[in-house]
């Protein structure tokens, strides 16, 4: 069984300054071939987000085969969206 692709995408910025790494909204990364682009921080939130999707769960109150979440620095506040891609 192949692998789902994942693509992580900011999608909002909730907190007022501005991301210390240089993220921007619509900025959108491949998890397998791009994740080294994204924010370590963030990525160390979307981890246990990306292996419940790819390996067939799902995420309580949460769109079926995504998950939202938000960076840690609560001074940007950035929300990322986690999407399974299923390719046929």
């Amino acid at each position: 069984m192949k692998r789902p692709k994942i693509r992580i995408t900011l999608v909002d910025r909730k907190g007022t300054a501005e991301c210390h790494r240089g993220h921007k909204i619509g900025d959108s990364y491949d998890f397998d071939t791009e994740r080294g682009g994204l924010c370590p921080m963030a990525m160390h939130v979307a981890f246990p987000y990306v292996d419940i999707l790819r390996y067939g769960g799902e995420i309580p109150n949460q769109p079926k085969g995504c998950a939202i979440f938000s960076c840690p620095d609560v001074d940007t506040l950035n929300i990322f969206k986690i999407e399974k891609i299923d390719e046929e």
